[in-house]
């Protein structure tokens, strides 16, 4: 996701935003600035606190290194890392599912010199309980028995790598460019959604980071505030990354917070305004239409946001995120998936049925409690980690 977002808007083209100061004085005619509507701000020397790093202690901001454009510089969480350490991170953290899934295959054709109708019924189940879903199992083994009378297929490891093909191919279709969604002016708004307990604010933390790093000015807007501490929560992530966050009383109308820093962004230019919703049971009607109030709010402040709703999953929760990703579309048309706790799961063949299922592209995975764990999210490299041989 970041990659098109510094194609878009580049990086270090203009200066460096001044610290927010705390507004408290100044008359907003909405009724959240009337109802003591807060803006807090970091100070100006705010640094980055990783997040291993020792209670009380922090660090110096990262330095990002200037040069020519390399496949590391492409992508901002390469910035400090090579490429090879980062792909071996990813290969390590989907070990779960790759040993649930692409080991139990492996381990299903070894020895094998063809293919028959039994090693075909166990693969099924292979697949199945490795959370690919029914539907998007029965295509991939109907491709392979197809491929098969065809003589196209002539033994166990020619299936696995139709396996793997087949799989990539799931997960191109659902991605599409997210610059077509890109503003031409004014800030680009990320409305944030998902269940209770998905990780939803800290990946809302983790983003901005990531934005920061490529270079943009970034605004987080608490527009949870019904769950006790979710505010805290969120102003906690700002003041550690450095970032203003708006935000109001407990209890407060979210559509009215919203309202109020969106004016607030189109005022300072910010270039990315990041705003976090209630965590809600995607089941319960009457909270899904405040999720649609809100983003209603939204677009009357400034046409055509939300530019992206950004739906969080957690990817331990297997099939019910199916069930998630399409009733939080039909609300409010999700656009792009943050999949968390992929490094938590044996089944994160979820990645898989998501995509063969929506037309919703996965922008980040989340891999690890690291900054750099939540990653933004490459088809080709995915699909790679996930065959890759285990290190001996």
């Amino acid at each position: 996701m970041l990659g098109w977002f510094k194609k878009k808007l580049g990086i270090g083209k203009k200066e460096e935003p001044v610290a927010e100061e705390i507004i408290q004085d100044e008359k907003v005619s909405t009724p959240a600035a009337e109802a003591g509507a807060t803006i807090v701000a970091p100070p100006a020397t705010m640094p980055v606190t990783p997040a291993d790093a020792k209670a009380g202690e922090t660090l110096p901001a990262p330095v990002r290194e200037e040069g020519p454009e390399t496949p590391a510089s492409k992508n901002p969480s390469f910035l400090t890392e090579d490429v090879r350490v980062l792909f071996s991170r990813l290969k390590q953290r989907l070990s779960k599912t790759r040993d649930s899934f692409v080991s139990r295959v492996d381990e299903l054709f070894l020895g094998k010199k063809t293919i028959d109708p039994e090693l075909l019924d166990d693969l099924e189940e292979i697949l199945i309980t490795a959370d690919l879903g029914v539907a998007t199992t029965h295509e991939l083994m109907e491709n392979a028995r197809e491929k098969l009378k065809r003589n196209e297929l002539s033994d166990p490891q020619a299936l696995k790598k139709v396996l793997k093909e087949k799989i990539a191919g799931f997960i191109h279709s659902s991605d599409r460019p997210a610059e077509l969604v890109l503003p031409q002016e004014g800030p680009f708004v990320i409305m944030v959604v998902g269940v209770n307990g998905v990780g939803k604010t800290t990946t809302i933390g983790k983003m901005a980071h990531k934005f920061l790093q490529s270079g943009q000015s970034v605004m987080l807007v608490a527009g949870d505030t019904f769950r006790a501490a979710a505010v805290e929560q969120l102003q906690i992530w700002g003041e550690r990354i450095g970032v203003p966050v708006i935000s109001q009383q407990s209890g407060a109308d979210p559509s009215a917070v919203v309202f109020d820093a969106l004016d607030h962004a189109r005022k300072k230019k910010i270039d990315v305004v990041i705003v976090d919703t209630a965590g809600r049971l995607h089941t319960k009607v009457n909270l899904m239409e405040e999720l649609k109030k809100i983003k209603r709010v939204m677009e009357k402040k400034l046409p055509g946001a939300p530019h992206e709703v950004m739906l969080v999953i957690d990817a331990t929760t297997g099939q019910n995120g199916i069930s998630q990703a399409r009733l939080f579309g039909e609300a409010v048309d999700v656009t792009g998936l943050t999949l968390t706790k992929l490094d938590g799961t044996a089944k994160g063949g979820i990645v898989v049925n998501i995509c063969r299922e929506f037309n919703i592209p996965i922008r980040f995975i989340g891999i690890g409690e690291q900054m750099s764990d939540l990653r933004d999210f490459d088809a080709d490299e995915f699909v790679e980690a996930l065959f890759a041989e285990n290190d001996s």
